[in-house]
């Protein structure tokens, strides 16, 4: 299987008998060789001897002198936030483990390393859980786990975009039916190949992934409804939500051992609707409110992009009052057409049972 997302830096990593994953030197290595930490022409002595000490032994101890000396600033508050990062994802064990210590249950936590860190070990996270996936629709899907999207709509089509990519596109020739979305995005535009996952680029995915320059189809099913009662749904062979579906799935079984089935949703249809999670700030917002009986406008509505329908596999796993009631998952873009998903909302607002 080709080793896709190598920056994700599974293969500098080690899986534990549970298969979640040990940290390792080498990839603590990798934090160090970022911009934010690799040294530059105007770094000081102090700075040199920290970096490369801690080069040949990531998980040494530093001393407060040694952050104390370097004479920039901003380098010594990004050692910090590295040191804090690396002590606690050390006490933890496992990637795993220190990203669910980072979003507990109870609400207690508190974020105090960057968003890049957290974002960084989810995709190692969803690399090692995707270690086997020959299917390039989950492995795109999975990318907005961890990489934030540019939604565009084209006569009924909705089309995510790497946002980093698209922000950094300067002219508008050479995409052809992709400077529509482009410009749909309200983003700059550059001459790149970037093409839409279909089963026909699907190979061309795997040689390519890092690059995150193919957009992943969103759109829902089309059902027209006929005489007599009849409904006839037009199938989109490879969606784009059926993918993420089967993500998510997969995220919850890694992180939580709970099975869960989940299904994309254009509305819901429930009047004895129980339970809701929002998977980004907008949806969340959102689903509350139509949960409370509060009136979203038309602008608002039309920014949500799926629905989801997660049913447990073991209701018994369920909080008692909620078992065996479907959980409803909204997914939402911003008004600047930006989707940022939280994951860890999934993780956090299940029904689960609690241990007695």
């Amino acid at each position: 299987m080709f080793d896709f997302w190598p920056s994700s830096g599974f293969t500098q990593l080690q899986r534990n008998d549970r298969g979640w994953l040990l940290p390792t030197d080498d990839y603590l290595r990798l934090f160090l060789a970022r911009p934010e930490l690799a040294l530059v022409p105007e770094s000081c002595a102090a700075e040199h001897a920290l970096h490369n000490s801690l080069q040949g032994a990531p998980s040494r101890a530093v001393a407060a002198s040694e952050l104390q000396a370097l004479q920039d600033a901003d380098a010594r508050d990004s050692y910090q936030l590295f040191l804090r990062f690396r002590d606690g994802l050390l006490a933890a064990g496992t990637l795993e483990a220190y990203y669910l210590s980072l979003f507990p249950r109870d609400g207690s936590g508190s974020i105090t390393i960057p968003p890049l860190f957290i974002d960084l070990v989810v995709q190692a996270i969803v690399r090692n859980m995707l270690r086997d996936e020959t299917d390039a629709y989950q492995v795109r899907a999975a990318e907005m786990l961890f990489r934030t999207q540019r939604i565009s709509t084209h006569e009924g089509q909705v089309l995510a975009g790497d946002q980093n990519l698209v922000d950094m596109l300067h002219e508008t020739g050479g995409l052809g039916d992709f400077g529509r979305f482009l410009a749909e995005a309200k983003a700059p535009l550059l001459a790149i190949d970037m093409q839409v996952l279909t089963n026909n680029s699907a190979p061309d995915y795997w040689l390519a992934s890092d690059s995150h320059r193919f957009l992943l189809d969103l759109t829902h099913e089309v059902s027209n409804d006929l005489s007599h009662g009849l409904v006839l749904t037009m199938t989109r062979a490879r969606s784009g939500l059926k993918a993420l579906a089967r993500v998510f799935e997969k995220w919850v079984l890694h992180l939580l051992a709970v099975e869960v089935r989940i299904t994309p949703l254009q509305k819901i249809d429930d009047d004895a609707w129980r339970w809701h999670v929002g998977l980004d700030a907008e949806a969340s917002a959102l689903l509350n409110d139509l949960y409370e009986g509060i009136e979203a406008g038309p602008e608002r509505m039309q920014r949500l992009l799926s629905l989801f329908r997660l049913d447990f596999v073991n209701p018994q796993e369920m909080r008692l009052d909620v078992a065996g009631k479907p959980v409803y998952l909204g997914l939402m873009m911003n008004a600047e057409r930006v989707l940022r998903l939280k994951p860890q909302n999934l993780l956090l607002n299940l029904p689960l049972r609690l241990p007695q």
